[in-house]
């Protein structure tokens, strides 16, 4: 084969950059590309900069943490393999004020640490509140406590006054600013106390029943690390081994997990609509480009160039638009993923490292993936023009492209967006979405088709309404394409507003600003009515409040189970401890039934939450029994709840659908948002010293942060799928611009007047719209039901307005897009366009 192809290519790129033509195909690809990779870098940097802190945030390469000395075994195969070791334990209990200065209590996290540690990343500390934090590898000296500025502030001391935990009077030597390896967990929201190890024993407060967390870390070579770290793993299924587990990253800090989770999936939906939109606008952009050269390749044909030359020709072109749109559209891309940077700084500490070329190459590969599937097979058909049309406009008109030919690319495109998903749940439901919405909106379109011209009476009618019926029934094949099209780019955009206002709407009140930020248990039952009045005499009128009861499964339908029954983890840890249990007549408002009936003062029954019933394999109608401070009720499952851990509301693993227990020992907890008068914790736990009172507004106060810094990036990529629909909008409605010019000029000489033809233009435009705003909007709200039910995980439910206002949306836009992109028409010489139909 000869090169002809690639001086020809080259010469109609050109040609067609000059004369405009493809403008449409590369903003498309470019926004397509620019969403896709601004997203990817972000998320490549955040991942980079996550594994790059992963060894400071556990404070060691490897860690064993469990709820007794960490086994003689582990220690000793650190000690075999060269690595370093530290030992850490943590465990919440009272801090006091002297009487002198108060009295006042607060629970606290306290942790002694060890000479050594951290062994990976340092702490950082400062001489007081409000002092510049410097970085230490100290640890305190005996005798000294280092503590977390928020302690300070609610026990009214400063640095250098006493501490007393237990029996132990400790000096507060300095402020802790940053602990890498805090980790994550109910009791890592109280704030810190750090001594030193040698004076743990002289506090007491280790005792026999006391709930504590050993943490075994350590580092040293990689190749040593790992093998140590297979080996623990192992050793730790073992089942003389109890209450042992290796913490990964993700096990140490899972509290942002879920908001970080949604936040990704928000960003990478609106990337994917971006591109799904940008499908549509190369393929009704590439028609068009190839209706316009139909012409051009007769004469080609004529002046003896080859189907092949032809063919390979406009491959090339194709080729070197999809570099360059790509090419364009990485590079804004890159620039873009600065400003996620901006929006969501915080979530990693410290400076992000640089990105790697996956994201740019992955952008190369959609761009060239999306023109060449989408935008070269209606092209190609020009090599097969014949010559006769150069005298015959008639013959050699566009055919739908091949069913097979389209069918691989779609499928192509489609699997590299599941990639880019990296979520396949939310990458099925986009593209089989948008896949399963263009063959609905196009059998409705048709049959709209094929009943309009039955529905208007032309004897009646006005003669603008009895010829815009005509246009579009008279083109039926035209009239699907383009309601279809807009269809797809309406349903991109209405899906967009949902995401922008309902979903984001549904994903706030899930974890709310005035969630409960004070979680109190150890209430007794004789101080439930005194610490509720409490509670209302200082204006909290909504609270949760519950009794929380302790059991231990002991037996599952009358068969005994333990540890061993189980080979999953975190069935073993759940059936080796007790659980937080609770009663009450009505299900909780903040939870969801999802299987079964919750029915109210039900006597032997038992709901419970469906990620547990998951782990432990329990089904409704089993019989659970447990023991309750030696007492053994048994129950049967007649709920399953889906309980939203991420909503800091009081939950429960398991639930009596009872308002009382008889016979078992019962506390209360209560979670509510505390009151802004200064004092009210410190009088409450004078008022009920026994209570522990776990503040979380620092955690709530952090998930609302990185929720607003995620709704801001993702309202600043609206901007990029908006663009994409309005071009999609654009281009279907010029579609047909060509037919239409010809179409009115022949009106136009038989004596039509050119305000006749405009109330036809605009009659079919918004009749047009209207279908494809009603059709676009209903099944917007379809797919939006479903990505909150199954991809982000919340309760949503579509307003009625929906489908009213994405019908008149839909008119509004496609009379717009019509004005812009067809205003020319009409202003076409008559002359001149006879002649070249003519022609």
């Amino acid at each position: 084969m000869n090169l002809t192809f690639l001086r020809l290519g080259w010469r109609t790129l050109w040609r067609d950059l000059r004369a405009g033509e493809l403008r449409l195909l590369l903003v498309a690809v470019t926004l397509a590309v620019a969403a896709l990779t601004s997203v990817g870098f972000f998320a490549d940097r955040l991942q980079g900069g996550l594994q790059r802190d992963a060894r400071q945030l556990l404070g060691g390469d490897a860690v064993v943490a469990s709820d007794q000395p960490t086994p003689a075994a582990f220690v000793e195969r650190a000690q075999a393999l060269g690595l370093q070791s530290v030992t850490t334990l943590g465990f919440p209990t009272m801090a006091r004020a002297s009487d002198a200065q108060g009295g006042a209590a607060k629970l606290v996290a306290l942790k002694s640490v060890q000479p050594g540690y951290p062994l990976r990343g340092s702490l950082t500390v400062s001489a007081g509140p409000g002092m510049v934090g410097q970085a230490t590898r100290d640890i305190p000296t005996p005798g000294e406590v280092w503590v977390d500025e928020p302690l300070l502030q609610a026990l009214e001391l400063r640095v250098g006054d006493v501490l007393l935990l237990g029996d132990a009077q400790l000096r507060i030597a300095r402020t802790i600013v940053i602990e890498p390896d805090r980790g994550s967990g109910f009791m890592s929201f109280a704030p810190r106390a750090m001594v030193n190890a040698l004076d743990l024993p002289a506090t007491g407060l280790v005792q026999p029943a006391s709930r504590l967390t050993y943490r075994f870390a350590v580092a040293g070579p990689e190749a040593a690390v790992q093998q140590f770290s297979q080996w623990a793993a192992v050793e730790a299924q073992k089942p003389a081994i109890h209450g042992v587990r290796i913490e990964s990253l993700e096990s140490g800090r899972p509290e942002m997990t879920q908001t970080l989770d949604r936040a990704q999936k928000f960003l990478n939906l609106v990337a994917l609509l971006a591109a799904l939109l940008s499908a549509v606008a190369v393929a009704l952009a590439a028609r068009g480009f190839a209706a316009s050269h139909l012409d051009a390749s007769a004469l080609l044909r004529v002046l003896g160039q080859s189907q092949a030359t032809i063919a390979w020709s406009y491959t090339f072109e194709f080729a070197l638009v999809g570099l360059c749109a790509s090419a364009l559209g990485v590079v804004l891309g890159f620039g873009v993923h600065y400003v996620f940077v901006l929006l969501l700084a915080g979530l990693v500490e410290s400076a992000l490292p640089a990105a790697s070329l996956w994201p740019a190459l992955l952008g190369l590969g959609v761009g060239l993936t999306l023109l060449l599937a989408f935008g070269l097979p209606p092209v190609l058909q020009l090599a097969q023009v014949p010559p006769l049309r150069v005298i015959r406009r008639d013959v050699g008109a566009l055919r739908p492209a091949s069913l097979a030919v389209l069918a691989l690319g779609v499928l192509g495109f489609a699997a590299l967006l599941l990639v880019v998903s990296r979520d396949l749940k939310l990458g099925l439901i986009a593209v089989g979405g948008f896949a399963a919405a263009v063959v609905l909106f196009a059998a409705m379109a048709w049959v709209v088709v094929k009943l309009l011209r039955r529905t208007v009476n032309e004897a009646t009618a006005p003669r603008w309404l009895v010829l815009a019926t005509r246009q579009i029934s008279a083109r039926p094949a035209y009239a699907v394409v383009q309601v279809s099209s807009l269809a797809v780019g309406l349903l991109a955009l209405v899906l967009l507003v949902l995401l922008r206002t309902d979903l984001i709407a549904s994903w706030r009140q899930a974890t709310p600003p005035d969630a409960p930020n004070r979680f109190v248990i150890n209430v007794q039952p004789d101080q439930a009515d005194a610490f509720q009045q409490a509670l209302q005499a200082a204006g909290v009128r909504q609270y949760d409040w519950y009794p929380m009861i302790r059991g231990r499964l002991v037996a599952v339908n009358d068969r005994p189970v333990g540890p061993d029954d189980y080979t999953e983890d975190r069935a073993k840890r759940l059936v080796d401890r007790e659980f937080n249990l609770s009663n009450a007549a009505q299900a909780p408002a903040h939870n969801q039934v999802v299987a079964g009936r919750w029915t109210p003062q039900e006597k032997g029954a038992i709901s419970v939450e469906e990620g547990l019933a998951d782990t432990l394999g329990l089904r409704l109608g089993d019989r659970l029994r447990f023991d309750i401070g030696g007492v053994q009720t048994d129950a049967r499952i007649t709920s399953l709840r889906k309980v939203d851990w991420g909503s800091m509301r009081a939950n429960f693993f398991a639930m009596y659908p009872v308002d009382h227990l008889d016979g078992v020992a019962v506390t209360y907890l209560a979670a509510y948002r505390a009151p802004n008068a200064p004092g009210f914790d410190n009088a409450l736990v004078r008022q009920f010293p026994n209570i522990t009172n776990v503040d979380m507004g620092a955690t709530l106060a952090q998930v609302q942060r990185v929720l607003d810094q995620v709704i801001r990036a993702v309202e600043f990529l609206f901007a990029f799928t908006l663009a994409a629909g309005l071009v999609v909008l654009f281009a279907a409605v010029t579609a047909t611009r060509e037919e239409r010019a010809r179409e009115f000029a022949i009106m136009r000489a038989l004596g039509a007047r050119a305000s006749l033809l405009r109330q036809v233009q605009r009659a079919e435009l918004a009749g047009v719209g209207l279908l494809a705003g009603f059709l676009a909007s209903s099944v917007a709200v379809a797919v939006g039901w479903a990505l909150a039910r199954y991809v982000f995980d919340f309760h949503w439910t579509a307003s009625l307005w929906v489908p009213l206002a994405g019908s008149a949306a839909g008119a509004v836009l496609a009379l717009l897009a019509g004005w812009w992109g067809l205003r020319e028409v009409l202003q076409r010489p008559v002359v001149d366009m006879l002649r070249r139909t003519a022609e």
